[in-house]
């Protein structure tokens, strides 16, 4: 990986090869630092332009090849992760108080969510470092979308997720053929217990908080908005967060290509959680360290009260001069459905929640009504079709009889 320079830890600064089996950093005692990749832009240069990379056909991630750990030549799985459309929806727009916002949907990724573009990542890594298995905890989406690209892929995974998983994607992980331990516990417990597993067994550890490597998966969805809007860097870039992996890539992408000089400023970031579990959103308002929290949402996905990455996501919201911002579940299940009313695009809790807080930060002035803003969507809504039954109720039931049909629909529509 001409392209890598190496490792280095956000918390010491060390500088380590890229090398098989390090994911932390050696000098931060038992724990281990938190690692970033780091980039030799100058090769990423000779590699490619902005102008070639315009005119690829791979519409799928690995059209940034140049900005990715992994090599050439390294085996692929077979599935289009990657190049999410990027909407301009006026009906939303308008309904925000808002001329200029778009909205990025990774729903469409190959397990509906934006965690296919890390997981696809792991089972390269797996395959490279010849692992025969890849392990990860997750509230949901993480697990779906490994356990799918393993099976593209041709290897095994275990998932580890917490025993309110969504039985959306509980489905999903059985269907792919993955190993599923339903643990009767928190999140919390979830990632300790897939911890010592990985440990004990020495399989590929996929959970992004540990592997430098999945964030630069994730960072992709700040490389195709840019390409996407002709290189003209919105103002804002605001989505969910949860352990804080995904909002530390989209920060690390968009970084990326201004030190390669594609790009001629920074967007700021805005993060959003759920009130019933904010340690982040917390932290960040009250300027302090974090503290956990309970993990009390419908937002299954972002539900994690003991962040595994905090230090990067709050970074990513303070270096961009961003904000975060917590919103109730109500907030939550109202931005479903104002998104799809006005959009025609499904996305579970936590993939909305970014724009429940938008409709927040725009009502506050934070945010003005002028300014290019784009939502990332970052889960579709048929993963958890129960919140979604809850968001905008039953259907209308009759008898089949007309005259019941137009009593029933009096005034309705």
């Amino acid at each position: 990986m001409k392209n890598v320079l190496g490792l280095r830890c956000i918390d010491c600064g060390k500088q380590v090869p890229a090398q098989p089996g390090i994911y932390t950093c050696p000098s931060c005692g038992k724990k281990g630092g938190i690692m970033d990749v780091e980039y030799d832009y100058q090769e990423i240069n000779r590699l490619t332009t902005r102008e070639q990379l315009t005119q690829s056909k791979d519409y799928s991630i690995f059209r940034y090849l140049p900005f990715l750990p992994i090599g050439a030549d390294s085996a692929r799985p077979h599935l289009r992760v990657g190049w999410s459309p990027l909407y301009k929806p006026q009906g939303l727009g308008k309904s925000l108080g808002m001329s200029n916002l778009f909205v990025k949907d990774d729903g469409q990724n190959p397990t509906a969510s934006l965690k296919d573009r890390a997981s696809i990542i792991a089972v390269i890594k797996a395959v490279e470092e010849k692992a025969p298995i890849v392990a990860a905890s997750s509230t949901g989406n993480a697990a779906s979308s490994l356990a799918g690209s393993a099976a593209a892929m041709g290897i095994k995974s275990v998932i580890f997720v917490p025993s309110r998983a969504p039985q959306g994607k509980i489905a999903q992980l059985l269907i792919f053929g993955a190993t599923v331990i339903s643990v009767q516990g928190s999140y919390e417990d979830t990632f300790k217990l897939s911890a010592e597993a990985i440990d004990r067994f020495g399989w590929y550890n996929r959970n992004a908080a540990i592997n430098p490597y999945l964030v630069e998966g994730k960072k992709t969805v700040a490389l195709e908005i840019a390409e996407q809007l002709n290189w003209d860097v919105p103002d804002w870039v605001i989505l969910s967060v949860g352990d804080g992996c995904t909002i530390a890539g989209v920060w690390k992408g968009f970084k990326d290509l201004y030190n390669a000089g594609w790009i001629d400023h920074l967007p700021k970031i805005a993060g959003v959680q759920s009130t019933g579990c904010c340690p982040l959103v917390d932290a960040f308002v009250e300027n302090r360290p974090w503290q956990p929290k309970e993990e009390n949402t419908i937002a299954d996905s972002i539900a994690v009260g003991v962040p595994r990455n905090p230090d990067k996501a709050l970074n990513a919201v303070r270096e961009s001069g961003g904000t975060m911002v917590a919103v109730s579940d109500e907030a939550i299940l109202a931005a479903m459905r104002e998104l799809g009313r006005t959009s025609g695009i499904f996305g579970e809790p936590a993939g909305v929640t970014g724009t429940a807080g938008l409709k927040v930060l725009v009502e506050k002035g934070i945010i003005g009504a002028d300014e290019k803003v784009v939502s990332i969507v970052t889960g579709n809504g048929l993963k958890d079709v129960q919140n979604a039954i809850k968001a905008v109720g039953e259907p209308i039931k009759v008898e089949p009889s007309l005259k019941e049909l137009l009593e029933k629909l009096e005034g309705r529509i």
